[in-house]
This record gives C-alpha cells, structure tokens and sequence, in this order.
C-alpha cells in the first residue's frame, strides 16, 4: 500500500442518475437503518448496479467509508462495474492486479474478481483492514462455495465497515451457506436465506422495468450411435431416462445436425420481425463451449450474410467485443456461458439458449440477458430446446426463491459453480459423456410456446407456413396483447386443422414395413411420434402425457428402447382412440 493510495484528494458525491421506485425505497431502507450487513435481490435487468453504486456515493459522501471494493463474478464485469462507477462520480480501478498491492490515490477503489480474491485473500483483507471500507458483493451467490471462494471472501472482507450483497439469483443447488447472508427457519425443518430487500421478476414486469419472455421450445427427431455401436432415435421432450435425455438433447445442439440451422434461421426470422419496430434489436446465441460458439457463428453467418459478433472467454478482447456489439446495430453475437451473467447489452430481445446448462441459477441468469426494458411494449423471444427441465424452468420464470439450507437435491445440480471455469475452458478433448455416444442428427420442430406460465401447443414443421405465424409476432405489443394474440392465433390453428381433417380422404393404408430391425425401428417411432403429434392437437394434451399414457396401458420401457412389438401395440392402440 502506498502513502500516496492512503491519502485520497477527492470526495464523491451521490450520483444524480435518477433512482426506480423500487431502488428509492431499499435505498431509504438502507439510509434508516445503515447495517453492516445488507442483501438486496432484484431479478436480472431491474438495475442492481446503479443501486449499488448509489449506496456506495451516499456512505463516501457522508464519509462512513474511504474506499469501495467492488467483487464480480468475472473480468467482464469488474470493467463493466468501473465503467458505471464512473458515470456515478466514482473512479474505480478495474485493472488492479494481486502483485500491485497498491493503486493509483485518483481512484476511490477497486473492482476484483472472486477469483482474485481467492487466489490470495491475505493481500485484500489487509487492503480492507487499512480502509474503512464498503464491499460490494455482485452476485453473491458464486461466494457459496465453502472450499475456494467463500472462505475467501469471509477472509478478505470480514474487517469490512459496511458489505453490501447483491443477486438476481438469491438460490444454489448445494448446502454451502453463501458469506454474509442471514438464514433463518422456514417452519419445515429447514434454514432459507433472507434478503432485506426483494424486487422480483414479477413486480419488475408489471412495473416495465423488465420485458415480458415468449418461449418457442423446438422438438424433432434425435438419433444416436453408442460406443457400443447401437442406434437409437427418440422424439427430443418426450419420456426418457435422463441418460437418453441428455444425449437426444446434445445431439440436437450438434452443429452438424439440421435442428441448430433451422432454429438459428428460425430465430433469425424472429429478430427480423422485431427490427421492424425495433431497428436497432440484437441477438444472443448462448453456447455451451468454444468449439461449438464458433460453428454456430459459421451457421449464423451462412444465414444472414453478416459475420457475427463471437465471444469467447479466454480471449482478452472479449470485454472490449461485447461493448462494441452493445453500442452497434449488429444483428447477432455468439458467446459461450460466461456470458449469461450480469453482462448488460440492453438491445438483446432474441436469443437461442443452445447449451445443455439446465440448472435453475444458470437459466435465470440466461434469461437474464433478454428481459432489459428500454421502451414499452417490447417483448423478448427466447428459442430453447423442448426438454422437461427447460419447459418447467420456463413457465415458472416469475417464481421467487430463496436459497435453502437442509434440503434434498438433484444429483447434476451444483453446475453453476463450475459454469465459469468451464467455459474459460478450450475443450479439444471431448469428455467422458462425448465419448460415450455419437450423435447422427436432429430435426427441428415447433412444439410449443410458453408464455406468461402458459403453455400454447403449436406443434409446427420448421419452415411451415404455422411456424411463420409465430415468428411473425409484431415486434411491439403489451403483456395482454401477446397473450390475446398467441390465444387466437393457436385457435385458429386448431380449427383449420379440424377443418382439412374432416375434408380429408381416408387415409392410404401404410406401406410395406422395412425387413432391417433398424430400419423398421426407425419407421415405427416416426409413425408412433406422428400420431402422438395428431391426438396432441385433439386433445391439447402434451406429447409426454400421451406417451406415459401409452406406457401405462400397453407397458414397457421409453420409446427410445421399445421393441418393435412394443411399438406396434403402442401404435393400434393410439389408432383405436
């Protein structure tokens, strides 16, 4: 530390950005009561930074604190913090390094990284010690991890004059207590986190502080080689176990199957749709590594002739890449994970989330990254794979959660403390999961739109004249509007289905089974899968209702892994109702 960091020749004052309603009322909850402690929860897009800031003026200005350290989940943000700091009156030094020790006196703190952090927890609990210090905690929920980060951070900031937690996401999948947070009873045997302040998704909706989110799950036909050498064909969404779940599911995301090209052209639609209205929307391809961003930019650029933006993390550019997209018009960017947390490009309203990340934190964070209100009347469309876990994580966007302690879990959760590693990773090694099977292709279909908690059945052939009616939404509409539209336009599609039924010759008998088992296989599931489609549009029930259906009267294992007899009886037996 340098005599000339210790003697600071400048105040701030409070910044002068106007507050929301819900930040002037946790600001006046924390000017009257003034705790050490603070954790304040607001869904992603309802301006968690310019509160934070705002707190860091007044206890500067009042002179509670000399120094602020600022701590976020990546490089990526620690830039973005200082840039906002500054706008707030407030020089934050985002380059500050652990071998400097020491910066320069004109700035009035640091901005680190947990990983810095925790790389040497000594050197910034000295740093805090020497200071009466404010620490700002962005999301909070990555210092849970009671082997590296969160010790860390106990270590580092525990000296702290004031600390300041902030989240959009207050819930892990794990035990590990997140630092500084409160927990209490929750009447079932088990300890939930308290926040001294919530403002959630829906509060921030009906607020317009945040846009409301159009989910278009794509489905289609999965087929697969085990290391063994067996093939295998499921219909992506319907009942399988999760072993068959996992791998119909990556190999739809291969870039070299036709579902990744139909769904970015079908996205690409959509955002086409929305620049209409909204000249300057962007796009977001979610990806789950490297190698796979870069072959969806190659499919991207195919599609619109426009390179897009790619962002990788490993790559020291990549801040500066991300701000360039955010200030230009460009139509697409394609990043891996680490983009879905806290990066704040106001213009997104489409994305693709084409990775297989399916913890609750991960995907909130995700839709995080389209539901930033700039106007009214704006709406977000999210493209996402048609499995169980994403379908129900969709419809309950507006649920609130608390992380708790004692309670059982799924054995594949705990991904998001490993999710920023991960994607810092080049994988050109593929993994254990990789290896165990090859994927042969993936078709794309409409399956369904999910909206407001509902769910519209929709299923539609890519490139249909159906599919279309979707992706031609106007690119300005209200919360109600959106839900009357996508009510009326799924009534018409039903009766105009029961119309050409009614009108249609009796159907040809089928043709000749194929003699190859897998060839006939094969042919079974599609016919079994098409007529699951059909009684889906008589009787609104989904396609995994209809399939357990199935199996509950005629038995027998998923589809994926039914015999030929199995399927037969399964395909009389839907033809009977």
């Amino acid at each position: 530390m340098t005599r000339a960091e210790a003697e600071p020749d400048t105040t701030a004052a409070p910044a002068a950005r106007p507050l929301r309603d819900w930040q002037r009322r946790a600001l006046t909850k924390y000017l009257t009561r003034r705790p050490k402690d603070f954790l304040a929860v607001a869904t992603p897009g309802a301006g968690k930074t310019v509160f934070g800031l705002r707190i860091a003026a007044e206890l500067l200005a009042d002179r509670t604190v000399e120094r602020v350290v600022i701590v976020a989940p990546t490089e990526h943000l620690k830039h973005q913090w200082a840039e906002s700091a500054a706008l707030a009156g407030i020089a934050i030094d985002s380059n500050f390094t652990n071998s400097m020790g020491a910066t320069s006196r004109d700035f009035r703190g640091v901005a680190v990284t947990y990983a810095q952090v925790a790389a040497h927890p000594s050197l910034h609990r000295v740093r805090t010690e020497q200071f009466k210090t404010l620490v700002i905690l962005d999301e909070i929920h990555h210092g849970g991890d009671a082997k590296s980060w969160g010790e860390a951070v106990r270590e580092a900031f525990t000296p702290a004059v004031r600390r300041l937690a902030l989240t959009g996401t207050p819930f892990r999948s794990d035990d590990s207590p997140i630092p500084f947070v409160e927990y209490e009873p929750d009447g079932a045997g088990f300890m939930r986190s308290r926040a001294d302040h919530t403002y959630g998704y829906a509060d921030a909706l009906r607020d317009g502080v945040v846009r409301p989110v159009i989910f278009l799950a794509y489905s289609g036909e999965a087929s697969w080689r085990t290391s063994a050498g067996e093939e295998f064909t499921a219909r992506l969404g319907e009942p399988m176990t999760a072993e068959q779940t996992a791998r119909a599911w990556r190999t739809a995301l291969d870039p070299a199957g036709e579902w990744i090209p139909s769904v970015l052209g079908a996205a690409d639609v959509r955002l086409s749709q929305v620049r209409q209205n909204v000249p300057d929307a962007g796009g977001l391809v979610i990806a789950s590594d490297q190698e796979s961003a870069r072959a969806y930019a190659k499919i991207l650029a195919s599609i619109t002739g426009e390179d897009p933006t790619l962002v990788l993390s490993d790559d020291p550019k990549a801040s500066g890449r991300i701000a360039e997209f955010s200030a230009s018009t460009s139509r697409w960017l394609v990043a891996v994970r680490m983009v879905s947390e806290g990066v704040d490009v106001p213009r997104l309203s489409v994305g693709v989330y084409a990775t297989s990340a399916s913890t609750p934190l991960f995907f909130a964070q995700a839709i995080g990254r389209y539901v930033r209100a700039r106007r009214p009347g704006e709406t977000a469309s999210v493209f996402l794979p048609s499995v169980p876990v994403l379908l129900d994580l969709a419809s309950q966007l507006e649920a609130e959660r608390d992380h708790v302690l004692g309670k059982p879990h799924r054995e594949n959760d705990g991904w998001e403390d490993n999710l920023l590693a991960d994607a810092n990773r080049t994988k050109d090694e593929p993994g254990e999961e990789e290896k165990a099977f090859t994927a042969l292709g993936a078709s794309a279909e409409l399956d369904q739109v999910i909206y407001d908690g509902s769910s519209f059945g929709t299923a539609a052939f890519s490139g249909s004249d159906e599919e279309q009616e979707y992706l031609g939404l106007p690119g300005l509409l209200e919360p109600d509007q959106v839900r009357a539209l996508l009510r009326k336009r799924q009534e018409d599609q039903v009766a105009a289905r029961s119309q050409a039924a009614a009108s249609a010759p009796a159907a040809p008998p089928p043709p000749p089974r194929p003699q190859n088992v897998a060839e006939r296989l094969a042919a079974l599931r599609k016919e079994l899968n098409a007529l699951v489609g059909m009684a889906h549009h008589r009787t609104g029930k989904s396609h995994g209702a209809l399939h357990n259906e199935l199996r509950r009267i005629c038995g027998g294992p998923p589809t994926a892994m039914a015999t030929v007899e199995q399927l037969e009886e399964r395909i009389a037996t839907l033809r009977s109702w």
